[in-house]
């Protein structure tokens, strides 16, 4: 059986679309229906239920797709495998909450990338969830995360601080920012309790996501509140679309890569965490956004 039936068939189940999945896969929707009946064919069973409106999975569907997952992984890290033994270029793979691909990740990747000879790089958005199941299943080098990844096959080091600050789009204080279209974004666990303790009377955010970038779009389009990385904020501040709130404390947020213990790149990984500790997370957003309007 082709991998490709099973890349498709889990594509299909995220979306819960046809059309879409054959959009992020780049093939024709007939194909896409015909590698799911080749597959339930195959397992001489039903993996979907059709409808006007919407595509569900059977039973048998769910429980197919831990299997697939752990197939295309596999066959994935036996084909990086085998490149190495065929003398192609050495590989890292290296993945980011999208937050953290933001805020610090993207000028760092440049950087690390100028640094090493020889090496391919594959950079992955992914959540925390995912980059702690991919580290495991050895399909993932590097994750950057802000709250450290626990497991006895995992090691984690804080390489940054990363600045956050209460922003509003007119000037507030830290007894009316909260009540003007509060913006939460997700900085990690950590987070959520600190602020829970740091502000215990806020009331419930106008917006929650779990991207800066989210946040910025929207507070600049409809105004309101939202806690951003300072070099995010910087270049707003300047032009007078944002406002650092009055009496609120900057907020450092720690920065930990994490990998497998028993990697066989562990040099290389040192390595990148040897540079990336040499990284200012506060000129990143900065940089990339200079190279954005030139």
């Amino acid at each position: 059986m082709d991998v490709k039936v099973f890349k498709t068939f889990l594509e299909v189940a995220k979306e819960r679309h046809f059309g879409r999945a054959s959009e992020n896969l780049y093939i024709t929707q007939a194909a896409v229906s015909a590698r799911i009946k080749q597959l339930e064919s195959y397992f001489d069973t039903t993996l979907f239920i059709r409808d006007r409106n919407a595509i569900k999975l059977t039973s048998a569907g769910e429980r197919l797709i831990g299997y697939a997952e752990v197939m295309v992984s596999t066959l994935q890290q036996a084909k990086f495998e085998l490149s190495l033994d065929s003398g192609k270029a050495l590989q890292l793979t290296i993945g980011g909450t999208p937050n953290i691909w933001d805020a610090y990740l993207q000028n760092g990747l440049s950087v690390i990338t100028d640094s090493f000879s020889g090496y391919g790089f594959i950079a992955e958005s992914l959540s925390r969830e995912q980059l702690n199941r991919n580290l495991l299943e050895r399909t993932l080098d590097i994750a950057f995360v802000f709250d450290p990844l626990k497991s006895d096959e995992l090691f984690s080091a804080k390489v940054a601080d990363l600045e956050l600050v209460l922003v509003s789009t007119s000037k507030s204080t830290a007894e009316t920012a909260f009540s003007h279209s509060y913006v939460y974004v997700d900085w990690g666990t950590r987070f959520a309790s600190e602020h829970a303790e740091r502000h215990p009377k806020t009331p419930a955010p106008f917006l929650r996501t779990s991207t800066g970038r989210i946040a910025l779009d929207f507070i600049l389009e409809k105004s309101g509140t939202a806690y951003l990385p300072k070099s995010v904020a910087e270049p707003f501040i300047a032009a007078g679309q944002l406002y650092l709130v009055d009496g609120i404390e900057e907020w450092k947020r720690p920065v930990y890569l994490s990998y497998r213990k028993s990697s066989t790149s562990i040099d290389a990984i040192k390595q990148v965490e040897k540079l990336f500790s040499q990284i200012d997370p506060q000129t990143t957003f900065t940089l990339q956004q200079g190279s954005e309007t030139s």
